[in-house]
C-alpha cells in the first residue's frame, strides 16, 4: 500500500506531511490497523495517470476526481483551510500577477503570457476559464498559454517576469507565501475564480469498506482531537469534514458554462 500528500508538497512542507502522516497512523493503530505504509511517497505526481489500486491514502484535485480518475477512488473527508479565499470545505483558485504589474482588473489580462500547471487541475485550469468565459466574448483570450505541471514554479516564473500571470489553488498559494515570503511578496492576487469543493483525501476504490472506514474515524480525530493541534496548524487546517454536503458535480457544470459561452478550452 502506499500514501501520499502531493498537493500541497513545497520541500519546506515535508516535516509538516510526515507528521501528518504519523497522526493518521497513530489514530490507525487505534482504530486496530498496523498495517500501513511507514512513511508518505514525496515523489508522487499531483497529477498521476490514475489512482493507484494500492493507494491507501491520498490527496487529489477533485476536477480529474470527476474527470480522469473517475471510479478510481473514494472520497474520506474534505479539509476545511485556515487559509484567504477559503470559506468552509470550498476554495478558489487566485489569478496572481507582479505586484507591480499595472493590471487592476480581470480583463486587463486580455493579451498576455499566461502560465498554469495542467490540463486536469481545477484551479490551475478548469476554474480559470471559467471566469474567462465570463469576459472573452468567445475570443481567444490570452497572447500564450502554457502547460507546465508545476504550480510553485509558474509563481517564480511570474515573479522573475517570465510569464505575467498564473491561477494556483488559494491554499497553495498560503502556503508559498508562508514559506517563500521573499517570493511571495513580489507577487499578487489580482483577482479570484468561483469556488468550488476544496481538494479531498481519498483511498482507492478497492479499499475494503472495514479500512476505508477506519480511514474516516482517523481522520475525523487528527482533524478535532487536541493531541493534533499542532499539526493542524502546520498544514492550516481547521477541520476536516465529510463530503455528503458537498457536489464535485459542480466542477463538471463549470466547463459546460464556460463551453456554453463560447469559451471551451482555456488556451
Amino acid at each position: 500500500m502506499r500514501a501520499s500528500l502531493p498537493m500541497y508538497n513545497l520541500p519546506e512542507m515535508q516535516a509538516d506531511n510526515a507528521a501528518f502522516w504519523a497522526a493518521m497512523r497513530t489514530e490507525l493503530r487505534r482504530e486496530g490497523v498496523s498495517d500501513v505504509p511507514e512513511a508518505l511517497e514525496f515523489v508522487r505526481k499531483p497529477v498521476p495517470e490514475r489512482i493507484e489500486p494500492d493507494t491507501l491514502f491520498t490527496q487529489v484535485c477533485g476536477w480529474p476526481l470527476q474527470t480522469i480518475f473517475a471510479g478510481q477512488g473514494h472520497i474520506l473527508g474534505v479539509p476545511v483551510y485556515d487559509a484567504p479565499y477559503c470559506c468552509g470545505p470550498r476554495h478558489t483558485g487566485v489569478f496572481i500577477v507582479r505586484a507591480d504589474a499595472t493590471y487592476a482588473m480581470l480583463a486587463d489580462l486580455r493579451g498576455t503570457r499566461f502560465v498554469f500547471n495542467s490540463l486536469h487541475s481545477n484551479s490551475g485550469m478548469n476554474l480559470p476559464r471559467r471566469a474567462i468565459a465570463d469576459i472573452a466574448g468567445g475570443r481567444r483570450f490570452f497572447a500564450s498559454c502554457i502547460e507546465t505541471h508545476s504550480a510553485p514554479a509558474n509563481l517564480d516564473r511570474v515573479a522573475a517576469g517570465e510569464a505575467d500571470a498564473t491561477s494556483v489553488d488559494c491554499v497553495t498559494f498560503a502556503f508559498f507565501a508562508r514559506h517563500r515570503p521573499n517570493a511571495a511578496g513580489k507577487l499578487r492576487v489580482l483577482a479570484a475564480t468561483p469556488s468550488t469543493p476544496a481538494l479531498p483525501f481519498i483511498t482507492a476504490a478497492g479499499t475494503s469498506p472495514e479500512i476505508t472506514k477506519a480511514l474516516r474515524a482517523a481522520l475525523t480525530r487528527v482533524a478535532r482531537a487536541p493531541e493534533w493541534a499542532a499539526v493542524r496548524a502546520a498544514l492550516m487546517l481547521a477541520d476536516i469534514v465529510p463530503s455528503d454536503a458537498l457536489d464535485y458535480g459542480e466542477q463538471r457544470r463549470m466547463e459546460l458554462e464556460a463551453a456554453f459561452q463560447g469559451y471551451p478550452e482555456l488556451c
